[in-house]
Formats: structure tokens, sequence, C-alpha cells
């Protein structure tokens, strides 16, 4: 079947390096006499009576590349458990027969989904029902399987880094421990790297429940030692993924909603662990939650080249008719290698930090060792 017109579309959070790419599917789709339509919001956009679309072509993303987010919208809408119009919150159903009847209403041959482990999860139910479906990875937790690299990682974890070092800043004028919030509800990469790029003295993982008790006498350590010699330091960063728990403890959410994922909105750790070690402690303790603003922005120099490659490789994918298969890396630019992967492999199990290899379980902050074990 010669591919005359394909779809593009993002969902779950945003990201840096969903732009490039976006501009890259468009780019490459031109050059073999297919148009592209940008669906809005997601798998929301393919709900429904009259999907919201954007014909995209070359003009229109020319700068789209340089720009963070994603100028066509995402949600979290899971169209095998969507809400329905008029009805109460918990009333879902599976309307996924809607996406597939409207990728037929808007002509489309093919439809390149790019997000993360959910987004890509209905991606792989889809193709199995028949709908030509190819995803490209995306999430700043980097816990997507089957692929060395998600889109959104490298910015996300210079923000981080610098906010964590920025962070030493007061934490050292005022003798007080810093505790850091980022993201990361079942993987710790964004907290472990950026905190070892920003020079954090403690990183807490979600791989790896911590020990309050062990915590404390970590701190209590170093800020100690800083009291009897001035010349060491008399405070501490710390810096904890959102998805972080204590030992037999929960994570902290938000509120108790759930979205169409089942996943409820995580948050508020760090207050937790601030207010834990001022009641353990003489030493004050701060609280900082980074929040959205740590996806924002415009995509580092990575993000854009691995947004360009991601675009390329995908409208390839669809040239070779590859249903339900994923662009995977191997390696970060500009030495990587790309491949496809099954969706449903790519979703099956996370990308978890290699607790033995890249963690430091008794110092609780980035293993000193980069060679794996003889």
């Amino acid at each position: 079947m010669a591919i005359k017109r394909i779809g593009v579309l993002t969902g779950g959070g945003d990201a840096p390096g969903l732009n490039p790419a976006i501009k890259s599917v468009v780019f490459k789709a031109a050059e073999h006499g297919i148009s592209t339509v940008g669906i809005y919001d997601g798998w929301q956009g393919l709900l429904g009576d009259s999907p919201e679309v954007w014909e995209l072509d070359e003009l229109t993303v020319r700068r789209w590349d340089r720009e963070g987010g994603t100028h066509i919208g995402s949600s979290r809408t899971n169209p095998f458990s969507s809400k329905v119009g008029g009805q109460k919150p918990e009333a879902k159903i599976d309307r996924s027969d809607e996406v597939i009847l409207n990728l037929r209403r808007l002509g489309l041959d093919a439809l390149v989904a790019i997000g993360g482990e959910d987004t890509l999860g209905v991606g792989a139910r889809l193709a199995k029902k028949g709908a030509p479906v190819v995803g490209l990875p995306k999430t700043i937790d980097k816990d997507l399987g089957r692929t060395d690299y998600s889109l959104g990682f490298d910015t996300s974890m210079r923000v981080c880094a610098e906010i964590i070092e920025r962070s030493a800043t007061p934490a050292g004028s005022h003798h007080w421990v810093q505790v850091v919030e980022v993201m990361g509800r079942h993987a710790g990469h964004l907290a472990l790297w950026s905190g070892l790029a920003g020079g954090a003295f403690m990183t807490l993982i979600p791989e790896c429940p911590f020990d309050m008790a062990r915590v404390m006498a970590r701190l209590d350590e170093r800020l100690a030692r800083g009291s009897r010699d001035r010349r060491f330091p008399r405070y501490a960063v710390v810096v904890i993924a959102e998805g972080a728990a204590p030992v037999g403890g929960t994570e902290v959410s938000v509120d108790a909603k759930k979205d169409e994922f089942g996943h409820m909105r995580l948050g508020g750790i760090g207050g937790w662990l601030a207010d834990e070690i001022r009641k353990r402690s003489p030493w004050d303790a701060r609280a900082v939650a980074l929040g959205h603003p740590q996806r924002g922005g415009a995509p580092s120099p990575i993000d854009r080249l691995m947004g360009h490659l991601f675009g390329i490789a995908g409208v390839e994918a669809v040239l070779r008719g590859a249903w339900g298969q994923m662009v995977s890396a191997r390696g970060i630019a500009p030495a990587c290698d790309l491949a496809l992967v099954p969706l449903e492999e790519a979703v099956k199990s996370l990308n978890l930090v290699d607790v033995p290899r890249h963690y430091d379980t008794e110092r609780y902050c980035a293993a000193r060792h980069a060679l794996p074990p003889a």
C-alpha cells in the first residue's frame, strides 16, 4: 500500500525534544511526497465525531526544533478506559474503536505516536487491533524499556542539575539541609544523574527504599563535622525522586485521584523528608519541588539531535509498514544506533536504575565505579 498521508501525536507529559521530532517527521515525510497531519492533544484528539487536526508542512514547522513542549498538545487520555461526556467521572468505557474509525475518517495511512509507557502502551494495543501505528520514545524519567534514550531526559537532567547546584548557595549560607524533589515515579535516573552532576550530597530513588536512620546518620556526620571544623561544609543538598519512599512506607501523592492509566499524581515526598529531618535533628531543612518547569524550556542539543533521528526513523518505519514497532536507540547521538523493537516489549517492563552497578545503597548516591564487575 502506498503511503500518502500520516498522522503524528504526542501523549503524556510534555518534554523537550517533542517538537524537533515532529519537525523531523514532517520533513522526512515530505521527501517522499507524504503529507503530515498533527493530531491535537494525544489520543484525546482521535475520540469523538470531529477530530481536531493541524495540516503540517515544512514551512509551518521549520523552527519547531528550537522550541520546547509540544505545539500539537498532549493529554493522558486512555482510549481503552476513557471517560464518557455527560456521565459520572468513574464511568469509563473502551473507546478504542473510535480511534481506528477516526484514522479512517482522516484518511491516514499511518500514525506516529510519540510518548512513554502509557501512550505507547495504547499504541501497542491499537496495533494488535490492526491500526497502523509506529512509536517514538519520550519520557524525562528515561524509564521506557528496550531503549537507551527517551526524548526529554537530557534537557531535564541539565535543568535539575543546575537547580541542585544553585541550591547549595543558600543552603551553605544558612547552614541547612536543602531537599530538592525531582520527577521520577518508578525510576530514579533523573534524580541520580542530575544529583551527581549538580554535586548533591545524597540522592534517594524509587528503586531503593531509604532508611531514615541511615539518612540521619549520614547528615549528622557531615553537618557535625562542619560545626567542629569550619573547613568542612555545614550544609547538605539532598535530591529525592517523587516516587521514592522510606522503608515500609508508601509514595506521597498530591491527592487520591487517579488518571485514566491508574496513576496518582505524586508529589510532596521532599516536604515530608524535610519535616522528618527537622523533627529528628537540630538541623534546619527546607524543601523545594521543581515541578513541571524541570521539563520546560528549549531542548538541549542532544534532545534536538535525538528528536531529529527518531523522527526520520519513524517515517522510515512507516514506509516499511513496521506496524506495532518502536524506534529504539542504543547509545546517544551522535554515537548511537537505531533499531525497531516491538511496542509490546518496550512497555512490558520498565527501565530502572541498575542498583548494584550504579547506586551505592550505603551512601545513597551514585556508585563510584564505571566498569561492570570482572
